[in-house]
């Protein structure tokens, strides 16, 4: 993290560790909230080849992202299967990579392996660059991932139907954004409010037990915008693209929740009772505990013919029933 803003976060009363920041709870309901996603790290790739490389290996296309518009997108292995999910965001000549902390060391080994001799630098900017995370009330009908950049800040919009953005920049014009959002009365709120958001708005982040596990169109990558089919080759594009022209995936992404309040860990399964016996019919993406502490909410990968299934739950002793909410299919 930036020591500049390390130290304006703690002046903040943040507690903050590796992967959360908290702060102390809000007296009132607030109409807007301020968040500081620690868990997230930027990868900056530059040079005069960055968007061809870019281009040759994630499945988003570069040729339409601008600085209007960023996109998700996600860099797999030759057999289709997701390494990472990233948001992919063009400033000036180079492009921003945000993804979790966690992916990051895999991410760059894996892009660092197809840079060769091209003109392409691939820098951990996530101790230079600040992330801060914006729910505000105030309309806006922008469509999903729009991007403003303005005044040494760029704001990405994360949410269909939430004002949700995430905001990038250096520490100072991070520090004075911040400054500016509580002069408008925005509450600084933990992390995991953000998680919980993130879950919510059905955006697909992978972790280091989730990693090649699934293929994009498992993701729900399609639906956000996130696969191209017509863009060309990339690493993994015949398995993405055969799965999209022979029909759909055998599994999707789903929301579903639970009353049991300790999180399951990623990539734990989800099972289905079949006689005296249970049969593993998906995965744990993600999971957050709720606001009210009741219960947690999770975004599963689940068979498609298993999403009617009244008796699913999580394999631990005694099984924990989940419930897909009802708009299931984000």
């Amino acid at each position: 993290m930036n020591p500049l803003w390390n130290t304006f976060l703690l002046s903040q009363q943040a507690t903050i560790t590796l992967t959360d920041t908290d702060f102390p709870p809000a007296a009132d309901s607030p109409q807007a909230r301020l968040f500081a996603p620690v868990h997230l790290a930027v990868l900056t790739v530059g040079g005069n080849d960055a968007a061809t490389l870019l281009q040759g290996q994630i499945t988003c296309n570069i040729k339409d992202i601008s600085e209007n518009q960023s996109s998700i997108g996600a860099l797999c292995t030759a057999k289709g299967r997701v390494i990472s999910t990233f948001i992919v965001i063009k400033s000036g000549a180079v492009f921003h990579l945000l993804l979790p902390k966690t992916l990051l060391p895999t991410l760059h080994k894996r892009l660092q392996m197809y840079v060769l001799r091209s003109a392409v630098t691939l820098t951990d900017n996530t101790d230079r660059l600040c992330l801060i995370g914006l729910h505000s009330q105030i309309a806006d009908t922008s469509p999903l991932f729009a991007t403003e950049q303005q005044d040494g800040l760029i704001r990405i919009k994360v949410s269909r139907t939430e004002q949700r953005y995430l905001v990038i920049a250096d520490a100072e014009p991070s520090i004075a954004y911040w400054d500016q959002q509580r002069q408008q009365h925005a509450i600084p709120t933990s992390s995991s409010h953000w998680h919980y958001q993130d879950i919510l708005s059905g955006l697909p982040w992978l972790s280091p037990e989730t990693s090649e596990e699934f293929i994009p169109q498992m993701l729900n990558l399609d639906e956000l915008g996130g696969i191209s089919y017509n863009k060309g080759c990339y690493t993994g594009q015949e398995i993405v693209a055969r799965t999209h022209y022979l029909g759909k995936a055998k599994r999707a992404l789903y929301l579903a929740q639970c009353s049991n309040t300790a999180l399951p860990a990623a990539n734990s399964a989800i099972v289905t009772p079949t006689g005296e016996t249970n049969t593993v019919v998906g995965k744990v993406l993600q999971a957050a505990l709720a606001p009210d502490q009741q219960r947690c909410l999770l975004l599963v990968v689940l068979s498609a013919t298993e999403q009617e299934s009244p008796q699913l739950s999580l394999d631990d002793l005694p099984p924990s029933p989940i419930t897909l909410l009802p708009e299931h299919t984000l």
